[in-house]
Order: C-alpha cells, then structure tokens, then sequence
C-alpha cells in the first residue's frame, strides 16, 4: 500500500516512511525536523507557522512517494 499524505499527517510519520522527504520540509524552512516536537506536528500545523501552502506540500509529498 503507497503511503498517502492528508494535512493531518504526522510530519514524524513522513520522515519514518522516506527521509528522502526531508529537503521538502528543508524548503519551506524547517530546518529542525528531527527535533521531538516538530516531529509530532501535523502537516497543516507546520505549513501555517511556515507559511506554505498545505494543498502545495501535500501535492508536492504525494507525488514523491508515488515515485
């Protein structure tokens, strides 16, 4: 089963499913990724601090694990 990406995803759960993602979240300025709590933040929660669209990252993640 692919691995889907919601706005409600657990940014540690991305990171767990490929840390090949990581210059996605590098992007749009989220230089502490490995860090407990931001790893315990939703996607949407981490694009509203930084800012991002999260239709966009969405968009952008679930392109990268449909490979």
């Amino acid at each position: 089963m692919a691995f889907t990406v919601t706005k409600d995803t657990i940014i540690g759960d991305i990171m767990d499913a490929d840390e090949n993602t990581a210059p996605y979240f590098m992007e749009m300025g989220m230089h502490c990724l490995f860090c407990p709590s931001s790893r315990g933040e939703t996607l949407e929660e981490a694009c509203a601090v930084h800012g991002v669209s999260v239709d966009d990252m969405i968009a952008k993640l679930n392109a990268h694990f449909a490979g």
